[in-house]
């Protein structure tokens, strides 16, 4: 034991989890922590609101695949960060918030800047806890830690009151701890992986889906091992994307309510359906009475929950992914599987492949968005980071943005956040500063964060952030013109400012292209010049994300045109 305060103990305790940047924004209830923070070696990174800060946290920790750190004071400081905490808990990344507390004498009272955010939390975080004491604070980080990046992975919050950070107290650094109930369960059941197996080895039409949870525990060499046994095409969820290469001959594309129309019809087709760490969400479902009918449905996830939640299995597999596709393979082996050649399945999925090709649009005085996309992917590197907003941007990427590796593509694709896709990419910059790092935006996303762009300059996170700017609230207007009459109510975006002066203001670099050649060429002065770059491009406000499922429809009734 060694006697310290509590804000010295904090900083000891973040070093020991191997943290070297905290997001966030300063204030009364955390300045102790910030004074301690003065003198150490922790970089703390000024977020320009809380919410960009908790954001940043997320890119980060989905860059680097680990745990993101946020700070903020108490009171409106603290609920500023309950999106991104919620965006990154459904989400399934690991993000440790810390908020400051009015001293504890004055919890309940109705002080200055104080809120119960332990009871707002409750349900947007996998663990949430209020230390009482500074001996509490070494195991309540230890526990935060552990508890967000073990099992399924999500966001913790500890609250700090005040006098708890300054008191000084005998301090004890836990090397582990434990907690009765939470027993993260890594290792899959034998008798599953057995199960799965021999269902697997009789499968005529495999697919397989491949879920967030292949990214988080680095599966994908395994999904696409498995996937070649098999000579099965992979289908991914948007959390998905970047687990197998979208060069893949497998690779069928993403699945859903805007998945590709090769990826739909196969899952609709398949015998088995084998689904890798996602959760059959309503955007990757479509209409769940008409979902994969005639499929044998095997869900391997680390969340019990989560399996038979949505869609019924016909067997499961608890445990990590990784593991669980390794065994699975070994008994597949044992059972002298032999992989088939290319036949009748394969064909099927170049037939659907050639068949869904959304029609190519007539010319308009804008840029197209799936053109600006391809364009971008040309001049990016196969390693370039990508975020996305939330909305028509979003489902562009996902369908006309290639991507080769995982932790390369980011998107809030549980909560649909507006806004997170740019302090995202701040985060992600800031893990990985040796690669390009873009923002694909829509203009009412970028509209909401883009106070970050004074932490992008001022710290130094060369970020480029590309606007497909239609003047509109897209993705709300795409619905409003195919199932609501085209009445448009409160979608059409009259009063932004001018994205390149905005972005010069700030210190940034502003272009705003013509052609998609000028467009490439501005993509690669921003690479080569290495500054925060706003690319402000001008699409049509009629353009609409296809394919679509309509809502309440199944996957086969996907539309490639209005």
């Amino acid at each position: 034991m060694v006697e310290m305060s509590g804000s010295k103990a904090f900083v000891e305790g973040l070093k020991r989890e191997n943290v070297n940047m905290i997001f966030g924004v300063t204030g009364g209830a955390v300045l102790p922590i910030c004074d301690e923070l003065w003198g150490s070696d922790l970089r703390f990174v000024m977020a320009r609101h809380e919410q960009g800060a908790v954001h940043m946290a997320d890119g980060y920790a989905r860059a680097l695949g680990k745990v993101g750190v946020c700070l903020a004071t108490s009171g409106p400081g603290a609920t500023n960060l309950v999106t991104g905490i919620a965006t990154a808990n459904i989400d399934s990344v690991p993000v440790v918030a810390f908020t400051g507390q009015v001293p504890l004498k004055a919890v309940g009272s109705d002080a200055f800047q104080e809120v119960d955010i332990i009871g707002i939390t409750a349900s947007a975080t996998k663990y949430n806890i209020q230390v009482r004491r500074p001996s509490e604070i070494p195991p309540a980080i230890k526990s935060a830690f552990h508890i967000a990046s073990t099992g399924r992975q999500g966001a913790v919050l500890v609250d700090l009151p005040k006098d708890c950070q300054i008191n000084v107290e005998d301090i004890e650094f836990p090397d582990e701890v434990s907690f009765r109930g939470y027993n993260v369960n890594r290792e899959p059941d034998p008798r599953e992986m057995d199960w799965a197996a021999t269902l697997i080895s009789k499968a005529r039409r495999p697919v397989v889906m491949a879920g967030g949870g292949v990214i988080a525990s680095n599966a994908s060499p395994e999904v696409i091992k498995i996937a070649g046994m098999l000579m099965a095409p992979v289908v991914t969820s948007l959390m998905g994307k970047g687990s197998i290469p979208s060069d893949h001959p497998l690779f069928a594309g993403l699945c859903g309510m805007h998945g590709t129309g090769e990826a739909n019809m196969l899952v609709s087709d398949a015998d088995v359906l084998l689904v890798v760490g996602a959760r059959f969400s309503d955007r990757t479902t479509a209409s769940l009475e008409d979902f994969s009918q005639g499929s044998k449905v095997i869900h391997i996830d680390i969340d019990r929950s989560e399996v038979d939640k949505n869609v019924e299995t016909v067997t499961r597999v608890i445990g990590d992914a990784k593991l669980a596709i390794q065994g699975i393979i070994k008994r597949l082996k044992k059972l002298s599987y032999q992989s088939p050649t290319k036949g009748d399945w394969i064909k099927k999925l170049e037939k659907f492949r050639a068949e869904y090709v959304p029609p190519e649009l007539s010319e308009t005085p804008h840029m197209r968005a799936p053109a600006v996309l391809r364009a971008l992917r040309k001049v990016l590197p196969r390693n370039a980071l990508v975020t996305t907003e939330v909305g028509q941007c979003q489902m562009w990427a996902a369908l006309y943005f290639d991507s080769y590796a995982p932790r390369t593509f980011f998107s809030s694709g549980g909560l649909g956040t507006m806004g997170w896709g740019f302090p995202a990419a701040i985060g992600a910059k800031a893990a990985r500063p040796d690669l390009p790092v873009v923002d694909i935006a829509g203009d009412g996303s970028f509209a909401m964060t883009e106070n970050s762009l004074a932490t992008a300059v001022e710290d130094d996170f060369p970020v480029i952030v590309v606007v497909l700017n239609n003047r509109m609230l897209g993705m709300v207007a795409q619905w409003q013109r195919l199932f609501y009459g085209r009445r448009y109510m409160a979608v059409r975006q009259g009063a932004y400012p001018d994205f390149v002066k905005l972005a010069e203001a700030y210190g940034a670099v502003g272009v705003r292209p013509e052609t998609i050649v000028d467009f490439e060429k501005a993509v690669q002065t921003a690479i080569d010049n290495n500054r925060t770059t706003v690319i402000d491009v001008s699409i049509d406000p009629e353009e609409n994300v296809f394919p679509m499922v309509p809502p309440g429809k199944g996957l086969r009734d996907i539309l490639l045109v209005a």
